[in-house]
């Protein structure tokens, strides 16, 4: 009997001692979560000031970023490339010639025969009927040739005067110049026409 009694009290002071032990742990794991919960707050609470600060940078940015958004393209080049294209247009013309050029020189035709008469000299009525009549395509066409110049020039320029740093399309130049090459000739040769430097009058001596 004595045995029994003392081998239950060894068990139940083991039993307290376990329970002392669970309690003691569990106080141990209460405290430092609270701690580990303090530190959160603090580290929280120090860190507002640096997270609204770096968000400030982004919204100036997302603000950047609409006002780029929202600022109207600049010149697309299109009326640049349209004029580059009606420059070479009259400087071919300026060399083919046009229906404008047909009908002046047919209208100067008429009125040289018109106003010439029969007895008058082979060397006027040749200079009335055809001689002012070529003067005549040769100054239409000096005309186109010379706007043709004047458009090309206009094209190559105009970036000269346009947004900052906004670039001409290479294309654009390169018809550009075409049409500045194609007046310069154009323009050449019609004042060599008129001037009866280049196919004149036949001698009619």
């Amino acid at each position: 009997m004595g045995t029994k009694t003392v081998d239950g009290a060894e068990a139940g002071a083991a039993a307290k001692n376990d329970e002392k032990a669970a309690e003691e742990t569990a106080a141990e794991e209460t405290a430092a979560e609270e701690t580990a919960v303090d530190d959160t707050k603090a580290s929280a609470e120090a860190g507002e000031p640096e997270t609204e600060d770096s968000a400030e940078p982004a919204d100036d940015e997302f603000d950047e970023l609409e006002d780029l958004a929202e600022e109207p393209e600049g010149p697309t080049g299109v009326g640049q490339g349209a004029g580059a294209i009606v420059s070479v247009a009259l400087g071919l013309v300026s060399l083919t010639g046009g229906w404008i050029g047909t009908i002046a020189a047919a209208r100067q035709t008429l009125i040289g025969q018109l106003q010439t008469s029969s007895s008058a000299s082979v060397a006027k009525q040749v200079k009335a009927v055809y001689g002012d009549a070529w003067q005549t395509t040769a100054l239409w066409a000096g005309l186109f040739a010379l706007v043709a110049l004047i458009t090309g020039v206009v094209v190559l320029a105009r970036p000269a005067f346009g947004a900052p740093g906004r670039t001409q399309a290479p294309w654009i130049k390169s018809v550009a110049w075409a049409g500045v090459a194609l007046g310069v000739i154009g323009l050449l040769l019609a004042v060599l026409k008129y001037s009866d430097a280049l196919l004149g009058l036949p001698s009619t001596s």
